[in-house]
């Protein structure tokens, strides 16, 4: 089945129930959960009914088809001592195919870019998906400006001033917190600069509400919107925002709401809940993740990340984990 290749919401229908039932038959632990909760694959007829893992299962249970082998495993971020996240990834080339084409779909050619990025946290440790992508990123854009900065702003700053100068589409990708350190020592006006945060204080700073955040990067770039890319760890595709927070999903990626009281409840439109993503291209992990993230769906099929909430707060979500 080519995920990539969906039109319409029949189309995205299909293509997830045929996914569910290949991860039902060869995912073992998601069998597993799916048959805790009692629900048979051969009723499921809308992707509404299929059961959502926690995403916690990733910190616990190799989520991969069984007996299969992982072309990489990526794993999360997380303090000395934290259980962290493990992503095995099968066919890394599916993951390639997926951020490039959800690149494109939102800013066109790679190759009309130069692409800067400010990520120290990431940089600094092993493992990062967002790292693996920016890097490939910065490949394909076949610009011998584009390339990652750790801390030294002042060489970023001279770049950024010639990339302006020669009228260069440029997007410049970074953790929040290394994106304020930037602008407060080398506030720029640069307008047609896309300055793209990857969201997270990471314990570097206070967190900050994201009107707050954008406004004074807006005032430190000289821009007027601040884009965002939201990706995880255990995800292989990415939804991004050109701007207010507001994010929008390639077709083979989709978000729903859950109430957090009833994980197995879906919310209206506009109703605060916990984020449920289908990723159809984790072909060969879990599509149908329960993210610890707190957001809201617009009519538009759009959505708003508010924020995230604890494990003790997750309700009923806890099924086998540590099993």
């Amino acid at each position: 089945m080519n995920v990539f290749k969906i039109h319409d919401e029949i189309d995205f229908n299909k293509t997830c129930l045929d996914v569910f039932k290949l991860q039902y038959h060869t995912i073992e632990v998601y069998q597993l959960f799916v048959k805790s909760l009692r629900v048979k694959p051969d009723e499921v007829t809308h992707y509404r009914q299929v059961p959502f893992l926690p995403i916690s299962f990733f910190k616990t249970h190799k989520i991969i088809e069984d007996k299969a082998f992982a072309d990489v495993t990526f794993s999360s971020s997380g303090t000395t001592g934290m259980v962290t996240s493990q992503h095995l990834v099968q066919d890394v080339k599916i993951y390639e195919n997926s951020y490039t084409k959800g690149f494109e779909q939102f800013y066109g050619n790679i190759e009309d870019y130069c692409i800067l990025a400010l990520l120290p946290n990431y940089l600094e440790r092993e493992g990062s998906s967002l790292i693996y992508m920016v890097e490939d990123l910065i490949r394909k854009s076949n610009d011998a400006e584009s390339g990652f900065y750790l801390y030294d702003h002042q060489q970023l700053s001279e770049k950024l001033d010639r990339l302006k100068a020669k009228k260069q589409k440029t997007i410049l990708i970074g953790v929040t917190y290394a994106l304020l350190d930037f602008i407060e020592s080398f506030p720029l006006n640069f307008p047609d600069l896309i300055v793209m945060e990857t969201g997270g204080m990471k314990g570097k700073r206070k967190e900050m509400v994201r009107e707050e955040l954008h406004q004074i990067l807006c005032a430190g770039f000289g821009v007027k919107q601040i884009h965002s890319e939201y990706g995880m760890t255990e995800l292989l595709s990415q939804a991004y925002s050109e701007g207010e927070g507001i994010f929008e999903t390639p077709p083979w990626m989709k978000v729903l709401i859950r109430d957090t009281n009833d994980p197995l409840t879906f919310l209206e439109n506009g109703k605060s809940g916990g984020i449920n993503i289908i990723d159809l291209a984790n072909v060969h992990s879990c599509s149908f993740i329960a993210t610890q993230d707190l957001g809201k769906i617009f009519n538009d099929g759009t959505f708003e990340v508010l924020g995230r909430f604890d494990d003790s707060d997750i309700r009923g979500c806890n099924l086998m984990v540590g099993n």
